[in-house]
């Protein structure tokens, strides 16, 4: 018989920036959304450079679409911490509302994240 020798996975901790807006963003929702889309795109000026983060998010349900509706309120005015970035402008662009055949929220939102030098 032949010893088989296991090789460890390495999984990297290191999470960069766009998965610590999700995670933020989440926090904000009380972890009562669900991602739908998300995406990215560089974004520079003179004087700085970043990404405009874009994402769809699910809230389902009564309680989900409570804290939706809290999302939606205070998303302009929230301070995010991420380290090594700032979040210049987050707003609201698209909400859609259903009641029937169960209550949903459904919230687009752009987020512009700069680096910081």
């Amino acid at each position: 018989m032949t010893a088989v020798s296991h090789v460890p996975i390495i999984r990297s901790t290191r999470r960069g920036p766009a998965c610590r807006l999700r995670d933020a963003l989440l926090r904000l929702a009380d972890y009562q959304a669900q991602v739908l889309a998300q995406n990215d795109e560089p974004w520079a000026s003179v004087t700085y450079s970043g990404a405009r983060h874009s994402f769809t998010l699910l809230f389902a349900g009564e309680a989900g679409v409570d804290a939706g509706e809290r999302f939606v309120a205070t998303l302009a005015e929230h301070e995010f911490t991420i380290p090594g970035h700032l979040v210049a402008d987050a707003e609201v662009v698209e909400v859609e509302h259903r009641i029937l055949p169960s209550p949903r929220l459904i919230v687009h939102c752009e987020v512009l994240m700069l680096e910081e030098s």
